[in-house]
């Protein structure tokens, strides 16, 4: 029986009540951030053939190069709509991976195949190194600690659609017998290593925590190790000829058994040099270290931009507390010689290790007080269409620059895909004053026009999100 014409309404009513709950839910599902995962899995990893005593010392006569041995770990992975970060807590409560999904690049180096190297040189805890790669926390020691082979406890903090926190800990209450006399006895420091993936955020979390638990202070040692190659396919990673080493640092130092490596540089006062040629992995003529001097002086981050495709990776931290940063690389050769890892195992690759540091330098120990804890929250955020950067934050990376004819502006915004008000003034002068929408694909950049610039003249940069919370602001002079 047809319906009559008011039963006609209420259902041409009900059915575009309906439609407008679906849209309207659906339109609710596509602003929501992509939910956070956490997932575990089996993981290989490939070494030449060795053998370690008990106590994780080297094995006389057990290196093999000719046979190669696949090693597995249960790993981590947590996952949003922009990172894929792998964690192994198994083999030195590292951070291995992080794959930035918008251009499905990697961000960190890993060794395909791993070489003992150092053995009875006396220069590493256990008198013997291997690298893996990753991000890993290293202590009481300096020279990659004693824990970057050894298990960390792992456990789940927090789990939401939202955010997903995890940890990873351990204390140093163990002790290798034929440690090299330069190296400390077991310390007691409890660490526990936060890891925090968000839901709507292009960067990772962490904070390390350690914890004297003696009633006695201690002297110590702590540096976070980073192994990076930026913009590197996910299966070989490796940093190439293009990369740059981006610091706020004027000058460093360099051990005297590495001094080759300053050559290119000029003299920045006694002893140091400026950070110029230095800063591209091209210019490193051979394996060293340097140093930012006299420290980072205060400024919040360091990374690495691979110029082959404008992707970077950068940690931003309050470098207050590690103001150390320590800059080594195998050298350029590392690149150039690279071949089969599998038919020429060989522990010169081509990466750019940044540590960050509580002191200046290793075998330069701090103190830590009785009960007493030191925090280091850092963030770790790719970047992409950024060719440099001037300052940064939890919130957003930027590189500004004014010549007399143009302001200059780069940014890659770590709460991605969300509207800013990008404001950019020369005194009262507005340049530039719009709502962007930030690009996690592309990166942002702005070129604003000048007209009858002064060289030396200051512009001001404020980028807010849309509620007009403050995310940075800087200033930069016409040059």
């Amino acid at each position: 029986m047809a319906p009559d014409g008011f039963a006609k309404t209420r259902l041409r009513l009900a059915i575009a009540l309906a439609l407008a709950i679906c849209t309207s839910s659906a339109l609710a599902r596509a602003d929501a951030p992509e939910p956070v995962s956490l997932s575990e899995r089996t993981i290989s990893w490939s070494t030449v053939k060795y053998a370690t005593t008990a106590d994780d010392g080297f094995v006389d006569g057990s290196l093999d190069k000719s046979v190669i041995v696949d090693r597995t770990f249960r790993a981590q992975v947590l996952e949003n709509r922009y990172l894929k970060v792998t964690l192994v807590p198994e083999f030195g409560g590292r951070i291995l991976s992080i794959i930035y999904k918008p251009t499905g690049h990697e961000q960190l180096y890993r060794t395909e195949v791993g070489v003992p190297y150092g053995m009875k040189a006396g220069n590493f805890y256990y008198d013997w190194m291997m690298v893996y790669g990753g991000i890993f926390p290293t202590f009481p020691d300096p020279e990659h600690g004693r824990t970057w082979l050894k298990p960390w406890d792992f456990r789940v903090v927090t789990q939401t659609s939202s955010e997903v926190t995890v940890a990873m800990s351990i204390r140093d209450d163990f002790a290798y017998a034929a440690a090299p006399k330069k190296f400390t006895g077991e310390s007691g420091i409890a660490a526990t290593y936060y890891v925090t993936l968000k839901a709507d955020r292009a960067a990772l979390d962490a904070r390390l925590v350690l914890r004297n638990t003696h009633s006695r202070s201690i002297e110590y040692e702590y540096w976070t190790c980073t192994t990076l190659a930026p913009g590197s396919d996910p299966d070989h990673p490796r940093t190439t000829a293009g990369a740059e080493i981006i610091a706020p640092v004027a000058a460093y130092v360099t051990p005297a058994w590495s001094a080759n490596i300053a050559a290119g540089d000029a003299r920045a006062g006694a002893g140091s040099y400026r950070f110029e040629q230095l800063r591209w992995f091209k210019n490193w003529p051979s394996m060293g270290i340097a140093y930012a001097a006299p420290d980072m002086q205060g400024g919040n981050f360091w990374g690495v931009i691979n110029h082959d495709n404008e992707e970077g990776i950068f940690r931003i931290a309050d470098n207050q507390v590690t103001r150390g940063l320590k800059m080594w690389t195998w050298g350029f050769p590392s690149f150039t010689d690279a071949g089969d890892p599998r038919r020429a195992p060989t522990e010169a690759q081509p990466y750019v290790e940044l540590w960050a540091g509580v002191t200046d330098q290793f075998f330069h120990p701090a103190r830590l007080p009785a009960s007493g804890e030191v925090s280091v929250a850092e963030t770790y955020s790719p970047t992409v269409g950024m060719s440099d950067v001037t300052q940064a934050n939890e919130n957003i990376l930027i590189n500004l620059t004014a010549d007399r004819s143009a302001v200059r502006l780069q940014f890659f915004s770590i709460v991605a895909e969300a509207p800013l008000l990008v404001t950019l003034k020369r005194g009262d002068a507005v340049l530039f004053n719009e709502t962007v929408m930030s690009d996690p694909n592309n990166g942002n950049r702005i070129v604003a026009p000048l007209a009858s610039a002064v060289r030396g003249e200051p512009v001001q940069l404020t980028i807010r999100s849309a509620d007009g919370k403050p995310l940075i602001a800087a200033e930069t002079q016409v040059k």
